[in-house]
């Protein structure tokens, strides 16, 4: 919804004038400065996965699906020997001056999907590099917003594009309030739709971000919608990517998790975790990812995790029967085995 709300402010391929009047941004006096005048790419990495067939063919269709809208949108710059979307900016750049907004959603899928596939994911790395990182892209790159359940990729101990502001659940920063919904917001929703503050409060608060407790916006949304008190978390594609990180068994792990769901905080480091789903080397970098996907809340100031509301309980408590049984299952089979070779 946010990289929406950006490409319609910004974008000049649009008049979007009716549908921010009356909104707060109306107020302040720079909000026709930029709105609807500037050249917007935009494009979900998740869509383009899909429609090129494969990962393996993801940044090749990105690059020549860019590519062929660039030549239609400057058909007086020569174009026909570029190979790739940054290479195409550069050159419109230096023949007409224009500068352009990046915004890419879902932009860690590569990273996620394809988490074992070293390939893949160097192709897609450089493709970002050649995007954003280094002089060039700052002659043709006017801002790039990405947004994705993973921060940028670490390699080794350093971000592949260490030139981006990140904000994240762990440090979120100036976007805190923005995140979700806050305390006072859903105060005002309760009281327009006739529902018990208390009990959504209960079920479906507890993200610590900076001074504001923040609100699953879709859990808020869906409770005032349909009146049912209960885990809509178990919905998105996150909730089963939990029941293999606790099958890891790490150390101390399923211990954090059964104190966390008894209500106590644990002690987090987060300075290892290097951003993707293969490098997971202690229990603190598989409860960094948690915190990433929104499965626990993070104190900054104490540096513990914790779980934040009735709904992510549910969802591991669920998640760690889940791991017993496994676990009983194959103990079961282990024992049946020996059985057979006496």
């Amino acid at each position: 919804m946010t990289a929406d709300m950006l490409a319609a402010y910004y974008s000049k391929g649009c008049d979007s004038s009716a549908v921010f009047s009356g909104l707060e941004i109306t107020k302040s006096p720079d909000c026709r400065k930029n709105l609807n005048k500037c050249n917007v790419i935009y494009f979900d990495v998740q869509w383009c996965m899909l429609d090129a067939g494969s990962p393996e063919a993801t940044v090749t269709y990105i690059n020549d699906h860019l590519i062929s809208e660039l030549r239609e949108a400057y058909p007086d710059i020569p174009l026909e020997h570029v190979k790739t979307a940054y290479g195409a900016l550069s050159r419109i750049n230096n023949a007409a001056g224009e500068r352009f907004i990046v915004i890419i959603d879902e932009w860690d899928v590569l990273i996620r999907d394809e988490s074992a596939n070293e390939k893949i994911q160097e192709e897609y790395i450089n493709f970002l590099r050649g995007m954003f990182k280094g002089s060039e892209p700052t002659k043709f790159i006017q801002l790039a917003y990405l947004t994705g359940s993973l921060p940028i990729k670490k390699i080794k101990t350093q971000s592949a594009l260490n030139n981006f502001t990140e904000f994240t659940m762990i440090d979120a920063r100036i976007f805190a309030e923005y995140i979700g919904f806050t305390e006072k917001e859903v105060k005002a929703l309760c009281q327009k739709y006739g529902k018990i503050f208390d009990d959504v409060k209960r079920w479906y608060d507890g993200y610590l971000l900076e001074e504001y407790q923040v609100y699953n916006p879709k859990a808020v949304v869906e409770v005032l919608t349909w009146n049912k008190f209960q885990s809509y978390w178990s919905e998105t594609e996150t909730y089963e990517a939990i029941v293999p990180l606790i099958n890891m068994d790490f150390d101390g792990l399923k211990t954090a998790i059964i104190n966390m769901l008894a209500g106590a905080a644990v002690e987090v480091d987060v300075k290892s975790f290097q951003n993707d789903m293969v490098s997971f080397k202690n229990k603190d970098d598989v409860l960094t990812y948690l915190i990433h996907l929104g499965y626990l809340g993070y104190d900054q100031t104490s540096k513990q995790a914790f779980i934040p509301n009735e709904e992510i309980r549910q969802e591991l408590a669920a998640a760690t029967e889940r791991y017993k049984r496994s676990k009983a299952h194959q103990c079961a089979i282990e024992k049946y085995e020996k059985r057979a070779d006496v």
